[in-house]
């Protein structure tokens, strides 16, 4: 019993045996040598695995340089094919050139009566003959408006579409000119019209005792309210049963006055704008180059001519006189026509050289950045590079009533003023017969928007300055705009012509865009911004709205299903308040995605050569790459139905390279790694070349000149690789 309880008590009791200091050291050894070979094997593994990323390394290197040197090699041989390619863009100048004499001439054979305002004695007469007819009603004005903005609309357009190389300055004095005098001269109408309206006492409502007349015209619309019978009750004046109108103060319902508001759906008031001037210059000096090569070229001819003949004058010694004599002759003949047509081919082709130079900077004006802003805006004064005017002008004058008509034995006396219509000067400059000091507050005046305008935000309302020549916002108060009504309603202190107003880039920038191709020469631009889609069809040399989409919904406007060409299509676009079209200033007003404006312009030209067989889209990663590369998605598109699941291709161009990226749109993180058994190219033409399908590339080539001018113009004017 003792021993087991010994020994139960030893088992229990026993204690862990202390390490000793030889072991422990031993054990530190062992952990040492454990992690020395550790640490090796990482070594020999990181040395390893450093081996074999430089040796891939190495190799992609060299086959980078393999195919850099390949590029390079043929890249002369690219470039020659590529400006044959863009041979189109001076072809599609010389048709509209021809487009531009062809209208001339058929204005000359159509013997309708209208002057051609481009030729100055045929304008400068129309303006004196009608400046000679009077007694004019404002039935009759408005009629001959519609020639008048006819004119002025043409003399615009020969402004914008003849390239400023082809402008001389004396003609853009001559026109501007002219379009000023029809400005003018329409408004001066309008206002003796009005007078002879005004006269008219027997125009009286019976039931108010005043005077109301309304005429509503595609280009004009203008209300006339005549106070006669001075009614201190009578302040709300609304015109034929709507809301358009005035709030008068009790000092005008007492006066001799007339309201009438003339809206005019064009804008007449704001200045012209400049003609760029950069361009005539550098083509002056270009030209100036082309006619000494020219005549160099002549020159040499001439040279080569009569040493050829000297040369058969030396031969023709041992030959028979009558043999020699006809000899000479055809072969002077024949040496003179084969000269003659050489000389043409050279003076051909140095022609279009200097047209190919031309119409490149043209192209490059269009999306060059200003360096500044024209000048300083003072308080209160629209900028125009940031506003645009919407909806036309709204010409709001108070009018001394003229002295009206009186029957007597049968006939209708009137006296006639000699200093015409004048207008009520309201306020007074002299107020010291009045007793109260708010005997002249503000008028209240309620306006329609033109029903063709597209307002994406409340309108801001200017007033013109006539001595600033500008518009401004000052003296305007309490607006408020009644969008299911198309309202807009205002306090205005002083009477003038009245506009509204709206961010021009409000569209700006784009979310996405996409270039489609259509039928056979045709294709379809989209564009994208956050309250609309705006699809505009283009083929040949125009242009034509296809659909508008404003929140998620269908939207029609009068524009739709209009072919027009590509500058009067973008103007009529604007001026419904469809505006994606940047300006030289809009890179100080929206954030833009910077681009270098030369990579950019010869982005857009091989697009749009490609753009017919080939369709192109905004791609996430052209925002994250440099401002010297652009990127786009591109996918072949032969077929008329849109393709519902498409593949894009990923593409990278520089400016001098192109190639396909290994990405996707829906790659995680941007990379410029070249795309497995791809190759660069120079340009994008020769890159899509690799592998699209032979009937693409043959559609590419029989593409009308004029269709990929067209398209390249849009692609210039919306800018969609630096705006999106």
């Amino acid at each position: 019993m003792l021993s087991l309880f010994f020994a139960t008590t030893n088992k229990s009791g026993k204690k862990k045996r202390k390490i000793t200091k030889a072991e422990r050291l031993k054990q530190l050894q062992e952990e040492e040598e454990r992690r020395q070979k550790e640490e090796e094997e990482a070594r020999v593994k990181y040395e390893k695995e450093e081996m074999e990323r430089l040796e891939i390394q190495r190799i992609e290197k060299e086959k980078w340089h393999q195919l850099e040197a390949k590029d390079l090699e043929r890249r002369h041989e690219e470039l020659e094919e590529l400006c044959l390619l863009e041979g189109c863009f001076p072809e599609a100048e010389k048709l509209k050139r021809d487009t531009r004499l062809l209208s001339q001439w058929k204005h000359y054979i159509q013997c309708d009566g209208s002057p051609d305002p481009s030729i100055s004695p045929e304008i400068n007469t129309f303006i004196s003959l009608w400046k000679e007819e009077t007694n004019e009603t404002l039935e009759e004005v408005i009629a001959k408006s519609k020639l008048v903005l006819k004119l002025i609309d043409k003399l615009k357009l020969i402004l914008l579409e003849t390239p400023p190389y082809d402008l001389e300055d004396k003609n853009i004095k001559q026109y501007q000119g002219s379009i000023l005098e029809l400005q003018e001269l329409l408004h001066l109408k309008f206002n003796i019209a009005t007078e002879i309206l005004l006269r008219a006492s027997t125009l009286a409502d019976l039931d108010s005792g005043n005077m109301e007349k309304v005429i509503q015209d595609e280009n004009v619309t203008l209300y006339v309210w005549a106070n006669l019978k001075k009614n201190p009750r009578y302040k709300s004046v609304r015109f034929s049963e709507t809301q358009i109108g005035f709030e008068i103060p009790r000092i005008l319902a007492t006066s001799d006055i007339a309201l009438r508001l003339l809206h005019t759906h064009y804008d007449h008031v704001t200045p012209l704008r400049p003609v760029p001037t950069s361009l005539r210059e550098y083509t002056a000096t270009v030209n100036h180059l082309v006619k000494d090569e020219v005549k160099y070229e002549e020159t040499a001819v001439d040279k080569e001519l009569q040493e050829e003949g000297k040369q058969q004058e030396n031969e023709s010694n041992s030959v028979d006189e009558e043999q020699t004599k006809f000899e000479e002759q055809s072969g002077s003949e024949v040496q003179r026509s084969f000269v003659q047509e050489e000389s043409e081919a050279t003076k051909c082709e140095v022609e279009m050289k200097l047209l190919s130079e031309t119409v490149l900077s043209a192209q490059f004006l269009l999306i060059k950045n200003a360096n500044e802003k024209p000048y300083i805006f003072e308080d209160n004064e629209v900028d125009l590079c940031q506003f645009t005017t919407l909806g036309g002008v709204y010409h709001l004058d108070i009018l001394e009533l003229p002295p009206q008509c009186k029957p007597m034995k049968g006939w209708m006396i009137v006296e006639i003023l000699k200093e015409g219509l004048q207008k009520y000067i309201y306020p007074p400059e002299t107020t010291e017969d009045v007793e109260t000091e708010n005997a002249f507050p503000p008028i209240e005046v309620t306006l329609e928007v033109q029903e063709n305008v597209i307002l994406f935000e409340d309108p801001m309302v200017a007033r013109w300055d006539a001595e600033g020549k500008h518009w401004q916002t000052d003296g305007i108060s309490n607006v408020s705009y009644k969008p299911e009504d198309r309202l807009v309603t205002f306090s205005l202190e002083t009477f003038g012509p009245v506009t509204l107003i709206q961010d021009a880039h409000i569209n700006m920038p784009f979310q996405s865009w996409e270039l489609t191709p259509l039928d056979v020469d045709q294709v379809l631009l989209t564009v994208t911004t956050v309250f609309t889609t705006i699809q505009i069809q283009i083929k040949e040399n125009l242009c034509l709205l296809a659909s508008i989409t404003l929140s998620n919904k269908k939207h029609f406007s009068i524009l739709e299903g209009k072919w027009m060409t590509p500058i009067s299509f973008i103007c009529a676009l604007k001026e419904a308040g469809l505006n994606i079209f940047p300006s030289e200033h809009s890179h100080f007003y929206v954030v833009i995605n910077y681009k270098d404006p030369l990579i950019e312009m010869k982005a857009y030209r091989q697009l749009a050569l490609l753009s017919s067989a080939f369709a192109f889209g905004w791609s996430k990663w052209n925002i994250v790459c440099s401002s010297n590369k652009v990127i786009v998605k591109l996918k072949e598109h032969l077929s008329e139905k849109p393709i519902q699941k498409p593949n894009w291709t990923l593409l990278m161009f520089s400016g001098d390279r192109a190639q396909r990226l290994k990405i996707n749109e829906n790659s995680e993180t941007f990379s410029e790694a070249l795309k497995e058994e791809t190759e660069f190219h120079s340009t994008l033409y020769h890159m899509v070349k690799d592998f699209a399908s032979q009937k693409a590339m043959e559609k590419v080539r029989s593409s009308s000149c004029q269709l990929i001018d067209s398209v390249c113009y849009m692609l210039l004017s919306t800018r969609v690789l630096s705006y999106s």
